[in-house]
């Protein structure tokens, strides 16, 4: 039924769960559209993160895309969106972060005979074709949301644009407001890197 998540049965006896299968039959002329929520335990690479400590996801993993047939190819279009809870890298302080990306992919069963070798006579991969391949009748979408999500998660979360981070005597958290702390030392050490040429070779 297009708009809620299938169920198919467990395969090589893993359970995986509903809204990440697609069923290849189940994409009818004018499409197939689901509403998908995850939690990142779906997801081996987001829940690795969580583990070690580098983010947390404090919202479902919320997926909404449409696939279609497109000669022997399945093309799955959508959007993938959650909140990630992060330390800012410059204050330390614990922030939310929405995060939300457009995506678009293509499967295929066989690499298209046509395209199988480049100019040089080599033979091309199906990512060098931007394909991803897939086998039977189900098409995993586990790796392609996950690739999404880390895709539009930042290097180097900052809660504002405008954080002033912590002083780099006392620590104190200079949002809050001036700590009193002489940093005239530590700025005359800066100042002099400014000047500083590296030669190039």
């Amino acid at each position: 039924m297009q708009g809620q998540p299938l169920y198919y049965a467990p395969i090589c006896g893993v359970e995986r769960k509903a809204g990440l299968l697609i069923h290849v039959d189940d994409i009818k002329p004018e499409g197939l559209v689901l509403e998908l929520d995850e939690t990142s335990k779906a997801f081996p690479v987001l829940h690795e993160m969580t583990e070690s400590g580098d983010c947390r996801f404090s919202a479902p993993i919320h997926v909404s895309l449409r696939a279609l047939h497109l000669h022997d190819l399945v093309e799955v279009e959508g959007r993938v969106g959650t909140m990630v809870q992060y330390s800012c890298s410059r204050c330390l302080k614990e922030f939310d972060l929405p995060v939300e990306e457009d995506f678009a992919v293509t499967y295929a069963r066989h690499l298209p005979a046509v395209h199988e070798e480049d100019d040089e006579g080599s033979e091309l991969t199906a990512e060098d074709l931007g394909l991803i391949l897939f086998h039977g009748d189900d098409i995993d979408l586990t790796e392609a949301i996950q690739d999404q999500v880390i895709m539009a998660l930042p290097v180097r979360p900052l809660c504002s644009d405008e954080c002033k981070g912590l002083c780099a005597r006392c620590g104190a958290d200079l949002n809050q407001g001036a700590c009193g702390c002489d940093r005239s030392d530590f700025n005359i050490k800066f100042s002099a890197l400014k000047d500083l040429k590296i030669n190039k070779k």
